[in-house]
């Protein structure tokens, strides 16, 4: 079965399920078993950091009971908490993991531009009251696009054995008072976005940002912009 997710992930301590920690798995968890007699193998396409927020998070699991399939999102929202929703449920094709069988994850970051702060984008975006040189991220983002090696955006200890990954699209969006960095990729790295937004913000040299690709050392990138800027738009199968 696929099912489709919304959270705001400021009150949880990410996706993944922790002892004695709030995290999105752990009330979807709660909620599944409240819910289906039996269910199993439950996997999700992004495994989002604390205070990242999703609105098109993918989550995938087995189940031979309970409501039809395109029920289920109905009757888990019954039991899920305010700060998460199920969006949409239903059967899925033999073999369907939310992870594996993804081609594509999108993500955006939200910066705040304003030189006042604005409750209403407290934890939603990160607010950077100092001039940006937009022409530049534009110049910046234009050069992410194809297969680069981005350990330098991704901390120093890690589990992962591959730092290559594909960018099919990359783009900075003026909203009024906001700037959205938009990115698709087949798969990324552990806060690889949120190194590239502190990067980006920092940069003054495309040529010295476009070395970074090609597998510099964390310690040449820039800072990690704040998890609370960062949403996982959609996943594409």
């Amino acid at each position: 079965m696929r099912l489709e997710l919304e959270y705001d992930g400021t009150g949880f301590a990410g996706w993944a399920a922790q002892p004695g920690r709030r995290t999105v798995e752990g009330e979807l968890r709660r909620a599944l078993d409240a819910v289906l007699p039996e269910w199993d193998g439950l996997a999700v396409a992004g495994r989002t950091d604390a205070g990242v927020h999703a609105r098109g998070q993918v989550a995938s699991f087995s189940t031979s009971s309970g409501p039809p399939p395109e029920r289920v999102a109905e009757a888990l929202n019954e039991h899920l908490a305010d700060d998460v929703a199920a969006v949409s449920s239903g059967g899925a094709p033999d073999g369907f993991h939310a992870r594996f069988s993804a081609r594509s994850r999108t993500y955006r970051y939200r910066v705040w531009t304003r030189s006042e702060p604005s409750p209403f984008e407290h934890r939603r975006a990160f607010w950077h009251p100092r001039p940006l040189d937009e022409s530049l991220l534009t110049e910046l983002a234009a050069l992410l696009p194809g297969e680069h090696d981005f350990r330098a955006f991704t901390p120093t200890q890690t589990r992962h054995a591959a730092f290559v990954r594909g960018v099919s699209e990359a783009r900075w969006e003026r909203d009024g008072d906001a700037l959205h960095l938009w990115i698709t990729a087949d798969s990324f790295l552990r806060h690889m976005v949120r190194t590239l937004v502190g990067t980006m913000l920092e940069a003054s040299d495309p040529a010295a940002f476009g070395a970074l690709l090609e597998g510099r050392a964390r310690s040449e990138a820039g800072t990690t912009a704040p998890p609370w800027g960062l949403y996982l738009e959609r996943v594409d199968y």
